[in-house]
């Protein structure tokens, strides 16, 4: 959906042509407030989150603290955010509880997004529509969720993200731009299992606002199914998903340069 058909079809195309050769399961949500465009594929299917949980954990904090959130939260955060660290995410998680980021999932009007009933927090069940959904709250400016400040701190944080972390949707980004990104990566379990479904293969996830000068869009692909063939390491199958992600990417990015700049 566009207000310019020429990028329409040119996105419809081209994101069908990155991934028409993968064997991969992949979902994609893309917005872009400049020319009043949205694109999906797949975007309410539930996919494994890994660590694109963590910018919800962030946003649910800060709902619960207003704002006021102490030293040492603050340390926690720019670990979960900048590092992707799991026992920071899970000390934050932990001291909020289900209800409170069921909270936020819920004033932010993330309705398919849903929390692993065991606690864990990489298995929180997310769709590429919810989290371009947050993305937009993030960038945009209704305070009704999180205020300009609060908005302003999580962006913040995604654009320090480490260098090895920032693959993905920012693959081929204008240079210009802003790029506040969160991948998430998890082998859901050991190889060999008779599950043909779950056989410790990669899901890989990523996640980008890009703002700044003439840029005000979201990017999301969530991926899963990244195979890892037998006698084979198991970086083949993360791989593959980082390179179904780019490849996507890369396509996106051209064609809204193209098209709309």
């Amino acid at each position: 959906m566009s207000q310019n058909p020429e990028l329409a079809n040119a996105l419809t195309r081209d994101m069908a042509k990155a991934l028409e050769k993968r064997t991969s399961e992949a979902s994609v949500a893309l917005y872009d407030r400049a020319t009043r465009t949205s694109c999906t594929y797949g975007a309410d299917k539930q996919y494994d989150s890994a660590s694109t949980v963590k910018p919800i954990v962030l946003g649910a904090l800060l709902l619960a603290r207003e704002s006021a959130l102490s030293e040492g939260e603050r340390d926690l955060a720019r670990k979960m955010i900048v590092s992707s660290d799991n026992k920071a995410t899970y000390t934050l998680w932990d001291r909020l509880g289900r209800k409170k980021i069921q909270a936020f999932l819920d004033k932010a009007g993330m309705e398919n997004t849903t929390i692993n009933k065991a606690g864990l927090m990489g298995l929180t069940q997310v769709t590429a529509g919810d989290q371009a959904k947050l993305l937009e709250l993030l960038t945009g400016k209704d305070d009704s969720v999180l205020n300009d400040e609060e908005r302003a701190y999580i962006l913040g944080l995604m654009r320090e993200v480490r260098k090895d972390q920032r693959w993905g949707t920012p693959a081929g980004a204008p240079s210009d731009a802003a790029v506040q990104v969160k991948n998430g990566w998890l082998q859901r379990s050991e190889r060999k299992l008779k599950n043909p479904w779950d056989r410790g293969d990669w899901k890989v996830n990523s996640m980008s606002a890009f703002t700044g000068r003439a840029h005000d869009y979201g990017l999301v692909v969530l991926t899963e199914n990244n195979r890892v063939p037998e006698d084979e390491s198991p970086d083949v199958g993360m791989n593959y998903g980082m390179d179904t992600i780019e490849a996507l990417a890369k396509a996106v990015h051209h064609d809204l340069e193209r098209h709309s700049r």
